[in-house]
Order: C-alpha cells, then sequence, then structure tokens
C-alpha cells in the first residue's frame, strides 16, 4: 500500500472561523483524514495553538495561529474483482437450486458469509455478484 502524507500547515484565524472548536475546525481541514486520527494528532499535543498545546474542546479565537502537523494515511487499494474460478465461488453455482428473472434460491453452504465486511473479502452475495454480473438484482 502506498501512503499518503501531508505537509504542515500554519492557518491563522480570521473572525469567520473563530468560535469554532479546534477538533471540528480539523476535521474540516483534514478532509480525507479519519476522525481518530485527528483527536489522536491533538490529544498527543501535536496540534499546537499559538505554539501551546490545546484540548479538543478549545474554541478558536480571531487571531489565533494553529499548526497543524504533518499526518500519514495509508492510502486505499481498489479492490479487485472476484473470480469466478476461485473454489468458493465455482462451487456456489453448483448450490443453486432455482433461479428465474426474479428469484434465485441458494442452498449456502456452511462457513461462507451471506456478503463480506469485518475482514472478510467476500460472502455469498459477492460470490453471485461475480458469477452473475448482468443480473441487476445483486446491484448495490
Amino acid at each position: 500500500m502506498s501512503e499518503i502524507r501531508t505537509k504542515v500547515q500554519f492557518v491563522d484565524i480570521d473572525d469567520d472561523m473563530a468560535g469554532q472548536r479546534i477538533d471540528n475546525f480539523l476535521r474540516n481541514q483534514l478532509k480525507n483524514i479519519p476522525k481518530s486520527v485527528v483527536y489522536r494528532i491533538v490529544r498527543k499535543g501535536e496540534v499546537r495553538v499559538n505554539k501551546k498545546r490545546v484540548k479538543a474542546e478549545y474554541k478558536l479565537q480571531a487571531g489565533d495561529s494553529v499548526r497543524i502537523p504533518p499526518v500519514t494515511l495509508e492510502e486505499k487499494q481498489e479492490d479487485t474483482p472476484i473470480s469466478t474460478k476461485l473454489n468458493k465461488v465455482a462451487e456456489l453455482e453448483s448450490q443453486i437450486i432455482y433461479e428465474d428473472d426474479h428469484l434465485l434460491i441458494l442452498n449456502k453452504p456452511s462457513g461462507i458469509a451471506v456478503h463480506g465486511g469485518s475482514g472478510l473479502k467476500f460472502g455469498a452475495i459477492e460470490a453471485l455478484r461475480a458469477l452473475r454480473p448482468q443480473a441487476s438484482v445483486f446491484s448495490s
């Protein structure tokens, strides 16, 4: 995986930004950075306002100078499509009991998740999408 690294930023707060909490300000400035990372850099004291550490509840005032530290974020790679040649996917084809234009009945084998998530790359739904790419029923 490749990484994205932002640069150190110095932002002077004007009247429009005054009154905003520092955590909300940072979430707005660092759009693609997860909220947990924003709170971590504040908690560790990497974010400075007027060269001092602040807590997440700090409200910005006009004239404040905010130092936003560099942040490293791993770039997610695009998901590769599920191959119809995988053993589990191919076995699923033989477990289809009935199929027409509106209905598919599947005898889902034990040990296969219904759908991917929480660390699983795919489940029965994703496998069926790979087996039937033209079917609109499985599109999300």
